[in-house]
């Protein structure tokens, strides 16, 4: 555990601390009356009450419209279903920069509602929480589905036999076993659009703000520390009330239930109102899903041979500095497709090394304080990237760790957010494997080291490539610390995105939708990847 620890304490509490310490002390003494100051400003209590509600809203609407596909991936067997499955996760590992795109070219200025009605949603709310629908729709889907697929039917059936209602059978059996991973979906939902950042950016216009943009804002742009300091403080409380209730509820619904193996509990659907309702989640799953991706493809595509025309001028363009008079970069747009991968794939290999051996760790110590440490390497995925990003270059500028110039900058920042999939992902596996077989091991003379070689690795090998999976996909998406620390002459497909669409002009939008494709297809791939190779076991992700 001494690794991972201190890698955390080093690229995590060292540089979030900092920054916080920059902001609320002067001449060495804490001013923690700038607090109450902060917390009592108009415009920051309208910042705090905008990122409550519609973490609230984005949340409830996201369950209201997910449960269903929960209830259809859980109980129905049909043609496709693995290639579906696949592609409503899809959203979950795109990069916010893209998903953000993807509904500024549907719902924005000149995008399709808006050339086919007149109707355009963007800088409004709605485009926001439809989002985030987008965004964590996999996220129901997968946690109560993967949980209801796994309830024994005849439990229900039995109630039912005995007198009870279809819905009160449902209310009363169904339900109940349902409650901690509804409960668990629904605070994972929360926690990210609590800490949307890109989606908001995007399409959020100047009149939304949740927390993470005003502490970008307030730090980039307006360089008050003291302000984001606090801010970061107050996002910091309530991602580690959020994080311990999930703890809370994670433990419960592992504790309480007798589980059958899928394949026992789907069949085809049966009668017109199953069929109907497979009907409705698969047209939600065009709408909802396909409808903004294929969009995006289609906007990368649209004009770029000419008005009205098809074509890839728009990715020929990202060959080239300085297209069309732009001056948005130093290098070629499409050079950011191999920084990215670059980084991903160093970014990668690190959330692998850190989070296998925390995830072995907490496989093998028990108590509060381990429990602790588990929750704890979840905090990346809540507390502010930006101040992560500030935070790197103001404390990793001196020796021996004077890193602002060096390009490992990134793939550290990355990591932090590879770690908790890459621990959630290999913990439930690594904790099935007998401990009788390390046993067996130690008595044969092999080491700790060695027994994990020869006997957790093979059982775990499959667990391992999923979580390098998902550590690369979030990796080449990380944005909010990247933004900070790319360099311009090595910029990632997300900064590339997002400056491309801070400017104004045809050509600019083009390329941003191209370079968003072309970072869509390949988490997109990488999921597909995952899919054959996942196993029932492979984490909560």
């Amino acid at each position: 555990m001494a690794v991972p620890v201190a890698f955390f304490a080093l690229f995590f509490a060292y540089p979030v601390t900092a920054i916080v310490g920059r902001g609320l002390k002067a001449e060495g003494d804490w001013q923690f009356g700038r607090i109450g100051e902060v917390l009592s400003r108009p415009d920051i209590l309208d910042v705090l009450w905008f990122t409550t509600w519609q973490a609230f809203a984005s949340t409830a609407l996201t369950l209201l419209i997910a449960l269903p596909g929960a209830y259809v991936f859980a109980r129905f067997d049909f043609p496709g279903k693995q290639v579906l499955r696949a592609v409503v996760t899809v959203p979950f590992v795109l990069p916010t920069v893209v998903v953000g795109t993807a509904f500024l070219a549907l719902l924005g200025r000149g995008g399709l509602l808006d050339e086919l009605w007149g109707v355009r949603l963007d800088t409004t709310v709605w485009a926001i929480l439809l989002a985030h629908v987008f965004f964590n729709y996999a996220v129901v889907v997968r946690t109560v589905g993967g949980l209801w697929s796994q309830l024994d039917p005849r439990q229900e059936e039995a109630a039912r036999v005995l007198g009870a209602g279809r819905f009160a059978a449902f209310r009363r059996v169904t339900l109940p076993a349902l409650a901690p991973a509804v409960a668990a979906a629904a605070l994972m939902v929360f926690l990210f659009t609590f800490t949307s950042f890109g989606v908001v950016q995007i399409l959020g216009g100047p009149a939304y703000s949740t927390l993470e943009v005003e502490i970008y804002r307030q730090t980039a742009q307006l360089l008050d520390l003291p302000t984001a300091a606090v801010l970061t403080l107050v996002q910091f409380a309530a991602v580690g009330g959020i994080l311990a209730v999930h703890a809370a509820t994670v433990r419960r619904r592992e504790r309480a239930l007798k589980l059958v193996d899928p394949a026992q509990t789907s069949r085809r659907p049966r009668g017109p109102g199953q069929w109907a309702l497979l009907g409705g989640v698969l047209l939600t799953a065009l709408l909802l899903i396909l409808l903004p991706l294929g969009v995006l493809v289609e906007r990368s595509l649209d004009g770029a041979a000419g008005p009205g025309g098809y074509g890839f001028g728009y990715y020929e363009a990202l060959q080239s500095v300085g297209a069309g008079g732009s001056s948005t970069f130093l290098v070629p747009p499409l050079e950011a497709v191999g920084n990215s991968l670059r980084y991903a794939l160093v970014a990668t290999l690190i959330a692998l090394v850190i989070g296998g051996l925390a995830a072995a760790a907490l496989t093998r110590r028990a108590g509060r304080l381990v429990r602790g440490f588990d929750a704890l390497l979840m905090l990346p995925l809540g507390v502010s990237a930006v101040t992560v990003g500030f935070g790197f270059l103001i404390t990793l500028d001196k020796p021996p760790l004077d890193l602002r110039t060096s390009w490992i900058l990134v793939p550290l920042a990355q990591a932090l957010v590879g770690v908790p999939f890459v621990v959630r992902t290999m913990l439930p596996v690594l904790r099935a494997v007998d401990d009788r077989l390390r046993e067996a091991a130690a008595v044969l003379g092999a080491s700790p080291l060695r027994a994990w070689r020869e006997v957790d690795l093979p059982l775990v090998r499959r667990a391992v490539l999923v979580a390098a999976g998902f550590a690369f996909a979030v990796s080449l998406g990380e944005f909010g610390a990247t933004v900070f620390i790319a360099r311009p002459d090595n910029p990632t497909l997300p900064v590339a995105v997002a400056r491309l669409l801070g400017r104004s002009g045809e050509l600019n939008y083009g390329q941003a939708m191209a370079l968003s494709t072309i970072l869509m297809l390949v988490c997109a791939v990488s999921l597909l990847l995952l899919e054959r190779i996942r196993t029932d076991r492979s984490g909560e992700f």
